[in-house]
């Protein structure tokens, strides 16, 4: 009876510590859940889109450079099921367009393996596709690390940044320029080097991220409202050139053609309109491709155009000769001793092609005569040939909107205190150039003596608007009498002179010819460069200054610039009749 009642006791005791131990549980949640933090569903969401730098456009509308998104793929190789590794490899090369001998490789690694840096935005959404299906098969296993932790990760496809992409290769190289990439955080950047990608770096570069924060919806999608945060995105300025893609790719072809034919070492060949310093065509023959650039495409990085100088030779002698009729310190009539082509100044000799005993000054130019140049160049004070040759922009930035320009050299006034150095310069040596200072010049004289800045880019634009670049004022350098008598009498160079065979029937044409020996070691070699520089106008009003160098041609008895420069100017003046630039 009494082990009964003990039974029954102990049941109701452990009906109670049962109640009593639900009934501290349940005051325990409801302490728990009132005092204490607690971590509730993340009711925000958070849009990030990385912005792009801005495109490069040619005057006539052609997309030079421009910039794209690209993604990267990366697996966890502990997670890929080791019986189906073939099966993934195979799938993510039809998806990817990689290489399976490439995949496999990098498969070869351990943990987390980057399969590549640059798919771009299709293939980044094929291979997300693919990454469902490759769950469906059972492609991806968990995996246990170290420290007991178990992992399930399929493949990952995320952005990575951008590319920069040349669709014509090497056209408009290498004024065009190029960039590399700079890690800006997680994602990969852009930047510009050389040419206008670098000159308009700045311009070029994204502003904005696009950022959306806020309050989310069943879809996960940023909620915009008053309490959430937006900043837009906004891409880089596009840059829109001044040099047409059309009469760019003909001019390089006429470069390309001669440079092989005359086994020469580079061609340049610049075309602007007088009027406003634009540059219609700037073209080398040492191009390169941006997309791909190789060792052997080191030397050809720099712009030859505004980064080499150079002894001009006789191209020199009409800027010469329009300083002293400026300065009133010759005429064209006034007659010149010639000394039968050869003349002593102190222990120096100066000879000329032609051996002539005397001509007018206007003459000198037509036969091109060293002796002339050197005698009426005396005039010039040395202050004063100093000054006129910086004035013409000899010595200094032409201000082309490129990088890395260089100055050249020219002698300072007390090194023209020598009568020799005054003779040598009168007729190219002594000084170095660029051939953008050379154009700038001759367009002096072509433009009625008024300079112009050159340029390159003549718009920026967004979205909204074009925004047109204001360049430097033109300065008047020559009285408009000194420059139309310089134009003439480079007319008769060309009809009856060293520049015959640039005679286009129609087109008004006047230039000077220059052909300079180049030292190495400290002396003259049997190397040279040969230029001609001029300018070809219309009844209708088009004018253009065109300047043509061509260095080192290796041709024996070819190198003169009547044999290479100037058959060349001629072709060019045809194609800018055949593209509608000039009217006959």
């Amino acid at each position: 009876m009494n082990d009964a009642k003990s039974k029954k006791a102990g049941k109701i005791l452990l009906l109670f510590l049962t109640i009593g131990i639900g009934f501290g549980i349940f005051l325990g949640t409801i302490f728990y859940h009132n005092f204490t933090t607690r971590k509730l569903p993340n009711f925000q969401a958070k849009r990030v889109e990385n912005a792009i730098r801005g495109n490069i456009y040619s005057s006539d509308g052609f997309l030079l450079a421009s910039s794209k998104k690209v993604y990267k793929a990366v697996v966890n190789t502990y997670n890929i099921n080791p019986q189906k590794k073939e099966l993934f490899i195979n799938l993510f090369s039809i998806y990817s367009k990689i290489p399976k001998s490439q995949i496999r490789t990098k498969l070869e690694q351990k943990g987390n393996v980057t399969l590549s840096y640059s798919i771009d935005s299709k293939s980044a959404s094929y291979l997300k596709q693919l990454n469902l299906k490759l769950n469906q098969l059972d492609v991806f296993q968990s995996y246990e690390d170290e420290n007991g932790h178990i992992f399930k990760y399929g493949l990952s496809v995320v952005e990575s940044g951008e590319s920069r992409d040349y669709l014509y290769q090497d056209t408009m190289e290498p004024i065009l320029g190029y960039t590399n990439k700079q890690n800006d955080t997680n994602i990969t950047r852009v930047q510009g080097v050389k040419g206008i990608e670098k000159s308009f770096d700045s311009e070029l570069e994204p502003m904005n991220d696009l950022l959306m924060i806020g309050q989310r919806d069943i879809g996960f999608n940023v909620i915009l409202n008053k309490n959430s945060t937006f900043k837009d995105r906004i891409d880089g300025y596009d840059v829109i050139s001044s040099i047409p893609l059309k009469l760019q790719k003909k001019i390089e072809r006429l470069a390309d053609e001669n440079t092989k034919g005359l086994g020469a070492k580079e061609i340049l060949i610049g075309i602007v309109e007088s009027k406003s310093g634009k540059i219609l065509s700037l073209a080398s023959s040492a191009r390169f491709n941006p997309n791909e650039i190789t060792k052997n495409d080191y030397s050809r990085l720099n712009a030859n155009a505004i980064e080499y100088s150079y002894e001009p030779g006789s191209i020199i002698k009409p800027i010469i000769y329009a300083i002293l009729l400026d300065k009133n310190l010759t005429r064209p009539d006034e007659v010149i001793d010639l000394e039968n082509g050869r003349f002593k100044l102190h222990n120096f000799y100066i000879t000329d092609t032609h051996k002539l005993k005397s001509s007018t000054a206007e003459e000198v130019l037509l036969y091109s005569s060293n002796i002339g140049m050197a005698k009426i160049a005396q005039r010039l004070s040395p202050s004063e040939y100093n000054a006129a040759l910086q004035a013409f922009g000899f010595g200094n930035l032409s201000g082309i909107d490129l990088p890395y320009e260089r100055v050249g050299v020219i002698p300072d006034a007390k090194r023209f205190q020598s009568e020799v150095y005054r003779a040598t310069v009168s007729y190219g040596y002594g000084l170095r150039t660029t051939f953008m200072q050379m154009l700038k010049a001759y367009n002096i004289i072509t433009n009625h003596g008024i300079s112009y800045e050159p340029y390159l880019v003549e718009y920026l634009q967004d979205s909204k608007s074009r925004y047109k670049l204001k360049h430097q004022m033109p300065l008047r350098i020559l009285s408009d009498k000194t420059a139309k008598e310089v134009k003439n009498t480079l007319v008769k160079v060309v009809n009856e002179g060293t520049g015959k065979t640039a005679q286009v029937q129609g087109i008004t044409i006047g230039g000077k010819t220059g052909t300079a020996h180049i030292a190495q070691g400290g002396k003259y070699v049997r190397k040279y460069n040969s230029s001609f520089f001029g300018f070809a106008n219309d009844e209708k009003g088009n004018e253009y200054t065109i300047g043509i160098s061509v260095f080192e041609p290796n041709e024996t008895e070819a190198y003169f610039a009547a044999r290479t420069a100037v058959p060349l100017f001629r072709e060019v003046v045809n194609l800018l009749i055949k593209e509608n630039y000039l009217n006959p």
